[in-house]
């Protein structure tokens, strides 16, 4: 059965959804790395690297991790709908020797202090940011030492990380910097890919996003649900909800959103008529 581990001093595994993605052939290379906002050319076979997958107008199409298997072959993986992202990739496969291939793989997240060293086995074995692996194949296996974790406890590490989940806390409107994932998703660097011109202009610029993900902290079991407006204390609408999770060991409710850019954190809103503190989710640079 799952335990009540406390990932932020121990490690713990539990399974979850991820959607695989098999890219393949000649021009494989070639073509992610004009797709892709991280370098594909710079991947050694093992590596991986978190990326996004960008309209032209530089929103937010598909939140994947790339893994180089091989010098023609890769693996997309990501938690939002496998099936937006094939479609988007299509769209600009002309005259391309690629092939896509859904993968049905399972995932094993791994998270906690150590977790990186805990002996598993799969096809990816992939970092994620705030520390932790996901270990991905058909029948990926951790070893039997590392405890199992509740679900609901896997949910609320990732909130409390800041790791956006596509389809969740992202949409195809949501812009990169507003996601807080461009330190650790875009090379700028590595030439044009597509939905270059808008992540680029603003990091060049220094603007400012209308709006940033934030995590919110409540106390006590809130039932809390996506799309609930935050206001401030005089009851201005500032934000809203994007995810919720029910934070077992901490006793609190923790929560991501999107606060306007007018609102400073470290600041206190109200969520449902109840006071919630609201703090910046922590920036990260790339680590592939």
């Amino acid at each position: 059965m799952s335990g009540l581990v406390d990932l932020s001093t121990a490690v713990g595994a539990c399974p979850t959804e991820r959607g695989a993605l098999a890219v393949s052939g000649p021009d494989a290379e070639g073509f992610l790395q004009g797709q892709l906002s991280q370098d594909v050319a710079a991947l050694i076979p093992g590596r991986s690297a978190w990326s996004l997958i960008l309209g032209p107008q530089g929103r937010i199409d598909a939140f994947v991790r790339v893994t180089r298997q091989a010098a023609d072959r890769f693996v997309l993986d990501t938690d939002g709908p496998l099936e937006q992202a094939i479609a988007r990739l299509e769209r600009f496969m002309l005259r391309t020797d690629v092939a896509l291939v859904p993968l049905e793989w399972q995932c094993i997240a791994v998270r906690g202090p150590g977790a990186a060293d805990a002996t598993v086995d799969g096809e990816v074995v992939g970092p994620v940011p705030g520390g932790g692996i996901d270990v991905l194949g058909p029948a990926p296996t951790v070893s039997p030492d590392v405890p199992a974790v509740a679900p609901e406890l896997l949910e609320a590490h990732r909130i409390r990380c800041g790791l956006p989940r596509m389809g969740v806390d992202i949409d195809e409107r949501t812009i990169p910097a507003e996601a807080e994932v461009v330190g650790f998703t875009v090379s700028f660097a590595k030439g044009c890919f597509t939905g270059q011109e808008l992540v680029a202009r603003m990091d060049s610029r220094g603007s400012t996003a209308p709006r940033y993900l934030r995590l919110l902290t409540l106390s006590g079991r809130v039932g809390l649900a996506s799309g609930q407006p935050i206001t401030s204390a005089a009851g201005v609408d500032v934000g809203v909800v994007t995810s919720t999770a029910w934070d077992t060991i901490a006793g609190v409710t923790v929560a991501l959103g999107y606060l306007k850019r007018a609102v400073e954190v470290p600041a206190e809103v109200r969520v449902a008529g109840l006071l919630a503190q609201a703090a910046a989710v922590p920036r990260r640079q790339s680590q592939s």
